[in-house]
């Protein structure tokens, strides 16, 4: 039971990976209209409604301290979405995403147990063969979103999994996406209403779904399934993922370092798998009340 787990989880974590990666390739194509943080609201803005209406959760299907845990998630979601668009306004999008996938590597280093510990270790060296941060010339102002941007990952994944165990289904997302677009619109939303159209509204509807709905909801599952250690690996996946991405849709030929780097974070995942199932009781029951 303990390995069909952690495939379960495997294959949810690297659903939303896919889903992310193919997002954030459509939302660089709202940035000159509406800008990064613009793109940002307009995914957590219609996120947070359609995860209302769809799922309608009510008070008496939450303790208090599950609420709460909630709430956090949905502030930390919005810090991780709109500090990582300002960080790729100003970085390469591998730069941005390797700091930022400090904070999932942190999780797995600080969570790992005995053997465990050499996966995120590997995956380290993959992101940095990735990115090659010794091209030098980053963007300081960059590179502190794109490390804001790491904790509040490493505090999404936390929370992500705690209101897993305590909150049962979607109610928990449908609580936490509403808090984060609430907070995107007090961030982002004065400088972009003025810019928004039907078509842009209807846009960014399309890609709520694709990016934050389905794979947060994915993420959300795969947490009662594998450990924080494991998903943290395992989500050091998306620079290879990326680069794949950016190979098949963009024509972008990766080097023989990147390729290097996708091997050695593609073989971190593996050990990720092999020893991330979480032990105890059915991890796809929460404890709600009412």
């Amino acid at each position: 039971m303990s390995r069909s787990r952690a495939r379960a989880g495997v294959g949810m974590a690297v659903a939303s990976i896919l889903c992310v990666q193919l997002g954030l390739a459509v939302s660089v194509g709202l940035f000159d209209q509406v800008g990064p943080e613009g793109a940002a609201w307009l995914r957590l803005a219609w996120a947070g409604v359609l995860l209302l209406v769809l799922v309608r959760p009510r008070p008496s299907q939450f303790t208090r301290t599950g609420l709460l845990a909630c709430i956090a998630l949905g502030v930390v979601t919005a810090g991780v979405t709109l500090l990582f668009m300002a960080a790729v306004a100003r970085l390469p999008l591998g730069t941005a995403s390797a700091l930022e996938f400090l904070g999932p590597l942190g999780v797995a280093v600080a969570r790992g147990r005995g053997a465990g510990l050499w996966w995120p270790a590997l995956a380290a060296v993959g992101v940095v063969l990735l990115t090659e941060p010794w091209q030098g010339g980053a963007d300081p102002v960059g590179v502190a979103f794109a490390l804001g941007a790491a904790l509040c990952w490493a505090a999404y994944i936390l929370l992500t999994q705690r209101v897993g165990d305590q909150v049962a289904g979607l109610r928990g997302l449908a609580v936490s996406m509403p808090v984060a677009g609430l907070v995107a619109t007090a961030v982002a939303g004065p400088s972009v209403f003025g810019l928004i159209t039907p078509e842009l509204l209807l846009i960014g509807l399309g890609l709520a779904v694709l990016l934050p709905v389905v794979p947060f909801s994915l993420e959300l599952l795969a947490l009662r399934r594998l450990t924080t250690g494991a998903f943290g690996t395992l989500m050091c996946l998306e620079p290879a993922v990326a680069l794949v991405i950016g190979l098949v849709l963009l024509h972008q030929v990766p080097g023989a370092t990147a390729v290097a780097g996708i091997a050695l974070v593609v073989a971190a995942g593996i050990g990720a798998e092999r020893t991330g199932a979480r032990s105890g009781d059915d991890p796809t029951k929460g404890t709600p009340v009412g």
